[in-house]
Parts: structure tokens; C-alpha cells; sequence
């Protein structure tokens, strides 16, 4: 849509919201030990409660046959319903090329991480066909740049993430073709050099939009605002990297990601006894509402950032075009809560 439609009392009818990158959310888990498509089903449908109408569900580091039996069931969940295809726009593999250190792999099982190797690439195209639409790897990996060469030949964004490279390696990357940075500012140690360091590479890269999560832990307040004014609103999308916890209850949990995770009453999530965050705890639309609060940045220029920009990255422009999807949502209590999500002319999810 070119502009939210306002019905009074806080109604406002926008374009569907766009999320690249989904681990899970309500208990529901893309990397679920055998992960069965009745799973993504579900998820899809609790994302449309949420206002999120195109996602990509993101795999992240594992042997290689468990992220092709998720590919696998991912593509039979999109062969059961138009509707949960039309959603479902690719996957996001999320590794399994990244740095080896604490602090840079985040939750991603050391064991786990390898070199990028083009022939694995083609062996998830084949087993989920075709589905695999971005790849975050870390540029110091050795043979990156051939790999983005080659990914890109065959139609997949590579976005450099849970990385640790030169200000060099950045700038390769991206001549190579890499054309995003995975949640810029997290997945890297907790203290870099001042400069040069390989965020200011990324900022500075015009090739590279930036994936930011604004959940109120990934990035502090002043950070994202930096970020957003140095790559423009433009160059920026809003995702969630929502984890299956997002939404449950304080407690500490057992997941496949992470073993033993820790949901803090704020909704922080993180690998417990360890500040180190296991991804998000709020959907796409949690994360809008946050940035509208917190952000000294226009509210179109962030709801953009969420349904614009990503679709453009996606080349799915229709789907926020005025005959496109679109969500009605209640603002009226601070906290958005959707009333109706619509694929096309299909709704889809009624409060």
C-alpha cells in the first residue's frame, strides 16, 4: 500500500508485514529436531495473527542432513495450501559458514560450522526445490567469494552475519555480491576495535542493506538510531529473528538451539547463565511497535523498513503494493493487536 488507511480510535490498515528472518515464535520451531510440515503450517498461521503475511523461515547451523530434512518439510508445508506457499517466499539458511568464536557464532553449534562448499548449496536447492532465497555466511571464511559468485548465479542473497572479517573482506564480499548484513551490530564479539572494524565496513557499503532487530535487546536505542541515519531508512529492514520461545513465559527451557535457554520476564531470551542472546522474543509487528516507541525515527519510514524494503529485497514489491496484502490493526492500546490479515483478497485471520 502507499500509505496506511486510518479508520479513527487507533485502526490503521497497512501493508502485510515482511520478516527475512523467522527461527519460530509460539513454541513452534523451524529447527526442531525432525521437524514436520504440519509445524511450518502452524507457524505460518500464528505469523498471520501477527500482521506477518511473507516470511522466510530461517534454518540455522546443523549437519547437513537435518537442514535438508527442514528444507524437505518446509516444501511438502507449502505444497498443502496456496495460501501457506503464498507466505512461505523461500528460506533463509542461516550458516552453517560462520565464525568459530564465542561471541561471533552466537548459538550456533561450533561443531557444526564449516566452510561454504557450492555443491552442499545445490543439494539443498535440489531437496527443497529451489526454495533457499538467502544464505548468511561469514566473508573470512575461506572461498567465500566464489561461493557468493556462485550463489548469486543461481538466484540467492547472500548476507554476511556471525562474522568476525577485515574492513577488506567486507568490501570483497560485497564486489563479489553479497547484498545484506544479517542483524547488523550482534553476532560478533563483544568488544571490536574502534576503527577500522568491520560494523563501519558494513555501514559504509552501499551493496549491503541492513537487517536490524529492534526488540529492545538486540541493539540499544541510540545504536539503531545511528545505524538507521547512517544507512538511511532506505537501505534498512526491520526483522525479528524470533525464536520459538518468542512469547512464553519467564523460565528456563531446553531447545534445540542453544540446549538450555533463559526467557527473562522482559522477553530477553538468552543461552542461560551467559549474556549471549538465543535470538528474539517479540514477532515482526513486536518489534515495529517497539521501534515506533522508542525510535526518534518517522513511523512510515519504520513501517517500511518492515513491509517496503524487505519485499523489494525479496522482488515481491506486488505483495505491498494497494491490491496486495494487507493487515487492519488496533494501536489504540499501545500495543498493536491485529484484527484482520488478508493475502490478496483471501482473508485469512480475523480477531
Amino acid at each position: 500500500m502507499t500509505a496506511p488507511e486510518t479508520f479513527g480510535a487507533g485502526v490503521v490498515r497497512h501493508a502485510g508485514l515482511v520478516d527475512l528472518q523467522v527461527n519460530g515464535y509460539a513454541g513452534l520451531d523451524v529447527n526442531a529436531d525432525e521437524l514436520e510440515p504440519a509445524t511450518v503450517v502452524e507457524l505460518t498461521r500464528a505469523l498471520w495473527a501477527q500482521g506477518v503475511t511473507t516470511y522466510l523461515p530461517t534454518i540455522i547451523t546443523a549437519p547437513e542432513a537435518k537442514i535438508v530434512h527442514a528444507l524437505r518439510a518446509v516444501a511438502a508445508a507449502r505444497q498443502t495450501d496456496p495460501l501457506v506457499a503464498h507466505s512461505i517466499a523461500g528460506v533463509h539458511v542461516e550458516g552453517p559458514s560462520l565464525h568459530p568464536d564465542d561471541g561471533p557464532r552466537g548459538a550456533h553449534d561450533v561443531r557444526h560450522l564449516r566452510d561454504p562448499d557450492v555443491a552442499e548449496l545445490d543439494r539443498w536447492q535440489e531437496a527443497s526445490g529451489g526454495l533457499v532465497r538467502v544464505v548468511t555466511l561469514a566473508p573470512e571464511r575461506p572461498g567465500t567469494e566464489a561461493y557468493i559468485k556462485a550463489a548469486r548465479t543461481r538466484g540467492v542473497l547472500v548476507s554476511l552475519g556471525h562474522c568476525a572479517p577485515t574492513a577488506e573482506q567486507v568490501r570483497a564480499a560485497a564486489r563479489a555480491g553479497a547484498t545484506l548484513s544479517t542483524h547488523l551490530g550482534n553476532g560478533t564479539y563483544r568488544t571490536v576495535p574502534r576503527h577500522p572494524n568491520h560494523i563501519w565496513a558494513q555501514l559504509a557499503a552501499d551493496e549491503l542493506d541492513a537487517m536490524l532487530i529492534a526488540d529492545g535487546h538486540h541493539l540499544p536505542v541510540d545504536v539503531l538510531t545511528a545505524m538507521i541515519r547512517a544507512k538511511s531508512s532506505r537501505c534498512c529492514v526491520l526483522t525479528s529473528d524470533s525464536a520459538a520461545l518468542a512469547g512464553n513465559a519467564p523460565g528456563e527451557y531446553r531447545t534445540p538451539v542453544g540446549g538450555s535457554v533463559t526467557v527473562d520476564a522482559d522477553g530477553r531470551l538468552t543461552l542461560t547463565g551467559t549474556e549471549l542472546l538465543a535470538g528474539s522474543g517479540r514477532s515482526l509487528l513486536g518489534c515495529l511497535d517497539w521501534a515506533r516507541a522508542h525510535l526518534p525515527v518517522d513511523p512510515e519510514a519504520l513501517l517500511a523498513m518492515a513491509t517496503l524494503n524487505p519485499a523489494r529485497v525479496l522482488g515481491l514489491t506486488d505483495r505491498v503494493a494497494d491490491d496486495g496484502d494487507t493487515v487492519l490493526v488496533d494501536r489504540g492500546i499501545g500495543t498493536s493487536r491485529v484484527l484482520s490479515t488478508r493475502l490478496g483478497g483471501t482473508e485469512v485471520y480475523a480477531a
